[in-house]
């Protein structure tokens, strides 16, 4: 396969998919810590997020099997 932008900008995907969820779960987890009351709430919306967000990495993930 050749080298290109390509392989570049899903690498770039796949680390700021990563940088974005660690951000999602510290900040419930942050959130959680200063309101446990809410907490089932702030864990549902934050389970929806990185599902959202892990499904774009493997739409990635799937099209570099695509492409080659």
């Amino acid at each position: 396969m050749q080298f290109d932008a390509y392989f570049i900008g899903l690498g770039i995907a796949a680390v700021g998919s990563g940088i974005g969820l660690g951000r999602a779960v510290g900040s419930a987890m942050e959130a959680i810590g200063r309101q446990p009351e809410a907490a089932g709430k702030i864990q549902t919306a934050m389970i929806i997020g990185a599902a959202f967000i892990e499904a774009l990495t493997i739409y990635a993930l799937i099209s570099v099997f695509l492409k080659g």
